[in-house]
């Protein structure tokens, strides 16, 4: 067995020995989000001990870290008569540091203390950079070494810069911090993950490989264990977004009071389906001149277009491994049963690991949930078409 499991506090310092008797672990990677993870243990004194408030779990598979971060269920314990129980068995459920970012928001002025943020106007924290910028420097003024002390994320630093993403603009007041800064990686379809390395916990910004002429996944080559697709219409056609009302704007412009300003961007697919409009309200935007309504219009299409859900599940081969020739967000390519060919992105990856059993790694590539993307509601349109074709031939 290749995985060793260990405990530290907040502050990285390994506590006590590795774990030991465990009997069924689960650890899901997802991209651009939070892992969950879980392990079953014997409640023995000493495990007891470590599974505490403000700990963290680091899960260390072939002498790497899978993944690192804190407990945030550390003791779901149970004890049995009828099974015979002994001392009984407690669950420990666990994440990456990516959650500890995830529970922040973004001040609009991240260098004062929330009671002293700016009481005369809704004042709006604007970014204008490349995409990469825009999410290091989220991240550094909420929760990492450039915030308020009592605001930073002990040992949180940012990994070197990638160099990746396009010019953006990003504003943002008092959102999560991380649905921002999927607001700035969308359009570049950028990643983002903390790794704990050399007693840091490091933040960086990535972008996904294309390797759908490499990364293969079909029955025949053993490596795909289950497909679904379902296909439903949309929830909107046209994003109708409302910006203005601008105070500031409004004073050094002598513009009207509530003046607003109004955008409508449509995705076209109300040729295919019907007209369906939504309203996007997005004030404090005074105009569109660097994009944002219509950026806003935009990422709404990521919930409201065509609903095309498409989930593949893989199996690492000695051929192609999860986290050696792929990872998160990488695009690969999946060969349906049907020799249609499908190219989507990996969503999660994830590790299961018994002391009999051994290890089983799966991938999750596609959504399980509502996806949107245009080339996915084709496929799945052309999908059904064809086991339709099929169903009518068996008749």
């Amino acid at each position: 067995m290749s995985v060793q499991l260990l405990v530290t506090d907040r502050n990285l310092n390994v506590l006590g020995d590795p774990i030991t008797g465990w009997t069924k672990l689960a650890c899901d990677l997802n991209f651009n989000a939070p892992a969950s993870g879980s392990v079953q243990l014997p409640a023995r004194q000493e495990v007891m001990e470590l599974l505490q408030p403000g700990n963290r779990m680091l899960v260390v598979r072939d002498g790497g870290i899978w993944c690192a971060g804190p407990l945030e269920e550390p003791q779901d314990y149970v004890w049995d008569l009828d099974q015979n129980a002994g001392v009984g068995t407690v669950t420990a459920r666990f994440t990456d540091d990516l959650a500890r970012v995830a529970g922040y928001l973004t001040y609009p002025e991240p260098a004062k203390a929330f009671s002293a943020q700016t009481t005369t106007s809704d004042v709006v924290r604007k970014l204008r950079a490349n995409a990469e910028t825009i999410i290091r420097t989220l991240v550094n003024e909420n929760c990492g070494p450039g915030a308020l002390a009592a605001r930073r994320i002990e040992q949180l630093v940012l990994d070197t810069v990638a160099g990746v993403g396009t010019t953006r603009t990003v504003s943002t007041r008092l959102e999560p911090l991380l649905d921002a800064c999927r607001t700035a990686a969308a359009a570049d379809r950028l990643g983002f993950r903390t790794f704990q390395h050399d007693g840091q916990i490091r933040f960086g910004v990535y972008a996904p490989r294309d390797l759908t002429g490499t990364a293969r996944f079909s029955y025949g080559l053993g490596n795909v264990r289950r497909v679904g697709f379902t296909m439903g219409a949309p929830t909107a056609t046209s994003e109708l977004v409302m910006g203005g009302n601008d105070p500031k704007q409004q004073v050094s412009q002598g513009d009207p009071p509530n003046r607003r300003v109004y955008v409508e961007v449509a995705s076209g697919t109300a040729a295919d389906w019907y007209r369906v409009e939504r309203l996007i309200e997005k004030s404090g935007t005074d105009d569109d001149s660097e994009g944002e309504l219509t950026q806003a219009g935009l990422m709404a299409f990521g919930n409201d277009n065509p609903q095309a859900s498409l989930s593949t599940v893989t199996v690492d081969t000695p051929d192609l491994q999860a986290g050696r020739d792929f990872g998160l967000g990488d695009k690969v390519t999946v060969v349906l049963p049907t020799n249609l060919e499908i190219d989507d992105v990996v969503q999660t990856i994830r590790l299961e690991a018994t002391p009999d059993e051994g290890e089983l790694v799966t991938s999750v590539i596609g959504n399980s949930d509502k996806t949107t993307l245009t080339r996915t509601v084709w496929t799945v349109r052309d999908l059904a078409y064809r086991l339709g074709q099929l169903e009518a031939k068996g008749r």
